[in-house]
């Protein structure tokens, strides 16, 4: 459930980070994506700890709860990185009409 939990949260702070940004308040997004990036980490340990048991021969069942997870945490990942660069585009917009 880490995994779930963790991604989660750090594809909801990404797209608060974007809405932030969209408002013009950059101190907001930055954070937001300073704490999507700790979520994802967090996320990232999950994974890891399951495939490190996984390689010791540890038998880790594929349902669809792991799926799911995986799929998450890949997609919350594809999203944040998405989202520094659509707030690297409204903080360029902000600087632009200053």
């Amino acid at each position: 459930m880490g995994l779930i939990i963790n991604a989660g949260n750090a594809k909801s702070d990404a797209m608060e980070a974007i809405q932030a940004a969209k408002k013009g308040d950059f101190k907001v997004a930055d954070e937001k994506l300073a704490s999507a990036n700790e979520f994802l980490v967090k996320a990232h340990h999950s994974q890891t700890g399951l495939l490190t048991a996984e390689a010791g021969g540890e038998k880790i069942d594929i349902s669809l709860l792991m799926v799911h997870g995986q799929d998450h945490l890949m997609t919350s990942i594809a999203f944040n990185d998405l989202a520094k660069e659509v707030v690297d585009v409204y903080r360029k917009i902000y600087e632009d009409e200053k």
